[in-house]
């Protein structure tokens, strides 16, 4: 199985929802997510509208992004950060920037939006292998 790394500023949010998702999809569980300066908790509407949608994702801890996860991930999304900021140039092969916004203190609305285009986006990923 592919693996997959989501990674985000806070590991709060978007990477969190994208982790979820992939490994719900997936059955395989391939996928991991990490933030360059992550947060204490999972963000409380993240957490609201995974379970909207069936996936609870509250147990979930926001974890730092370390080399290794790097080195063994098969593909690398990143959530809307700056490459620079979250990973070398030498990992940029296997980087792609999703660009989108973050939830954070977004109404519930705009939480919404977002986490259904990373499950639209978690779905293209699954489609393609990974």
């Amino acid at each position: 199985m592919k693996k997959v790394l989501f990674i985000c500023v806070g590991n709060a949010a978007r990477s969190q929802m994208a982790e979820a998702f992939s490994n719900a999809f997936s059955k395989g569980g391939g996928a991991i997510s990490a933030g360059v300066k992550p947060k204490d908790e999972v963000d409380p509407n993240a957490v609201r509208v995974m379970k909207e949608v069936g996936i609870d994702i509250s147990g979930q801890k926001p974890k730092p992004l370390q080399m290794e996860m790097i080195e063994e991930a098969d593909k690398i999304i990143i959530m809307g950060c700056a490459a620079e900021e979250v990973c070398p140039a030498v990992f940029l092969d296997k980087v792609e920037d999703w660009g989108l916004d973050d939830p954070a203190g977004k109404p519930i609305e705009t939480v919404r939006t977002i986490r259904n285009e990373i499950k639209r986006r978690v779905e293209k990923l699954i489609e393609e292998g990974y």
